[in-house]
């Protein structure tokens, strides 16, 4: 995800330079939950790690939709997680409460060496990282040929991510519902 997306207040982020858009290193949406972003500089950067995991909803409590990383957030006075945005004021509500960073660290770089149209984000436990997949649905892209290459917190059970370079109007081609074909492994 790139950092120009997102609207939040930029703080310093542990690991690496700068200052960046707290919601786009903590919130469920940015490099969290995704693990690699593009900072508005242009550089990738990517979690490094995290002490204390977990997420919380918008009520800051954990189960529910995971809406930020347990810490680097405030509370309103309803209790609702909130936070600054850059051209200020509130999302949420005024911070009356802060719940401290929860140890995540970030670094420099992508976290792996994934490629553009030919890598994809798997469960592990169902298919293997390293495992050849053909989706007929980009024939026309990459001649439909992937490689598992990645994880994710949002990859479980029947679901893959395409790594693809993030699209300009932040809409990006979402296909759901598309055959994925698992090459034997040797």
């Amino acid at each position: 995800m790139p950092e120009r997306w997102f609207l939040g207040r930029r703080v310093a982020a542990p690991g690496i330079e700068g200052r960046h858009r707290i919601d786009w290193l903590y919130s469920a949406r940015g490099v969290s939950m995704e693990g690699d972003g593009i900072g508005l500089d242009g550089r990738r950067y990517h979690l490094e790690g995290l002490a204390a995991g977990g997420w919380v909803n918008t009520r800051g409590r954990s189960g529910g939709a995971a809406y930020w990383r347990r810490g680097a957030f405030w509370r309103s006075r309803t209790g609702r997680v909130t936070f600054p945005l850059e051209q200020g004021g509130w999302s949420a509500g005024v911070g009356v409460r802060y719940v401290g960073a929860p140890g995540a660290r970030f670094a420099p770089g992508p976290s792996r060496p994934l490629k553009f149209y030919a890598s994809v984000a798997v469960d592990p436990k169902l298919i293997p990282l390293g495992t050849k997949l053909y989706i007929p649905a980009y024939r026309e892209v990459n001649g439909g040929w992937f490689r598992a290459a990645d994880v994710g917190g949002a990859i479980r059970g029947r679901h893959i991510d395409v790594y693809r370079p993030p699209p300009g109007d932040g809409a990006g081609r979402h296909l759901s519902g598309k055959r994925v074909l698992v090459a034997p492994s040797n």
